[in-house]
């Protein structure tokens, strides 16, 4: 899988940030973000939280009919 993020700067933080933003949008939930990423769920829930990434757990998101 090849894939271009572009970065703003070279801030580390602001980069962790955007690679798990992007995982995210791409997988959908965090088990297979973190499998994009390399990580496991919980080190990317920890990041999740560092970042303040907004991000509704299942039970939390509105169910779809």
């Amino acid at each position: 899988m090849n894939v271009s993020i572009n970065l703003e700067s070279y801030d580390l933080g602001a980069a962790e940030r955007q690679l798990c933003l992007e995982a995210l949008a791409a997988a959908g939930n965090i088990v297979d973000a973190a499998k994009l990423l390399g990580l496991t769920r919980h080190a990317l829930k920890r990041r999740i939280v560092k970042h303040r990434i907004p991000w509704q757990r299942r039970s939390e998101r509105p169910q779809s009919e």
